[in-house]
C-alpha cells in the first residue's frame, strides 16, 4: 500500500470496477469454458492462459489464439463458432458468487456519493444483466461499459477513455478497480490511478509490471484504503 499516499491528494468523483474478477468470482468458469471451446476446434488454449488475456473482447482473445498457432487472425464465421461455444460452456455453470467484500466497498462508496462505473470486455449478456440484479440501485445501467460499446477492448485505453467521457471527469478524478493485467495496462495507458486485487490464479508480479499502482489481495484492504481517504 506504499501508493497510498498519492490517493490523498486527488479530488476522487468516480471509481471504475472491472466485472469479472471484481464484481463477480466468474474468472473460474471463464477460464474452463474458453479452454473448452478452444479445444473443441483443435487449439490449445491453457487455464493460466484464459487470465492472461481476461479483458480482452472474445473476438480479440480468439484472433490472438489464432495468431499465435496460425500466424493469422480468424475469420468472422470461426470467431462467431468459437465464442458460441464458449458462451455455451459458460452457461452451463451456476451464477458466479460476488467477491467477498466488493458489496460493502460498493455500498460505502455510493454512500459517498461518489459515481460506480463497470468497465469489462464481456459481451456475455446474462452477465452484463446480472450487474443491477446483484446490486441493485448501485450502478445505472447507463454506467455499464462493455465490448458493444467500444471498438477497441482491453488492453486499448478506449474502453476506460469512454467512461471517463460518461462520468464527465478527467483522468486525475478517476481510480480504477482491476483484476486482469490487460485491464491494468487499459487504465493505465488512460491515465488513471489504477488498484489491483489479485483475485485470480496469476503471480501479483504480472499486475505490478503492467502498471498497477497498488496491488492488494482482498477487497477487505480495499475497504480500508477506501475508509482512510477524504471522499
Amino acid at each position: 500500500m506504499t501508493n497510498i499516499n498519492l490517493l490523498k491528494n486527488k479530488n476522487i468523483k468516480a471509481v471504475f470496477f472491472d466485472m469479472d474478477g471484481i464484481l463477480f468470482d466468474s474468472m473460474p468458469y471463464h477460464a474452463e469454458a474458453w479452454h473448452k471451446a478452444m479445444a473443441d476446434v483443435g487449439l490449445d488454449f491453457p487455464l493460466y492462459e484464459a487470465y492472461l488475456h481476461e479483458g480482452r473482447t472474445g473476438d480479440s482473445t480468439i484472433d490472438e489464439t489464432f495468431i499465435k498457432h496460425y500466424g493469422v487472425k480468424a475469420d468472422r464465421t470461426t470467431k462467431d463458432k468459437i465464442y458460441g461455444i464458449k458462451v455455451k460452456y459458460f452457461e452451463q455453470y451456476p451464477p458466479a458468487k460476488q467477491i467477498s467484500g466488493v458489496s460493502d466497498v460498493l455500498t460505502f462508496l455510493k454512500s459517498k456519493k461518489i459515481q460506480i462505473l463497470v468497465v469489462t470486455g464481456s459481451a456475455q449478456i446474462t452477465q452484463l444483466e446480472r450487474i443491477q440484479t446483484a446490486f441493485p440501485n448501485i450502478v445505472d445501467k447507463n454506467k455499464i461499459i462493455s465490448a458493444f460499446d467500444v471498438e477497441h477492448g482491453k488492453p486499448h485505453p478506449e474502453p476506460y477513455l469512454k467512461a471517463l467521457d460518461i462520468a464527465e471527469i478527467s483522468a486525475d478524478e478517476a481510480i480504477v478497480i482491476e483484476n486482469a493485467p490487460l485491464g491494468v495496462r487499459s487504465a493505465v495507458a488512460a491515465g488513471i490511478f489504477t488498484i489491483a486485487v489479485n483475485t485470480g490464479i496469476l503471480n501479483k508480479n504480472v499486475l505490478v509490471e503492467e502498471g498497477a499502482h497498488i496491488v492488494l489481495d482482498n477487497m477487505k484492504e480495499l475497504q480500508e484504503i477506501f475508509s482512510e481517504l477524504d471522499l
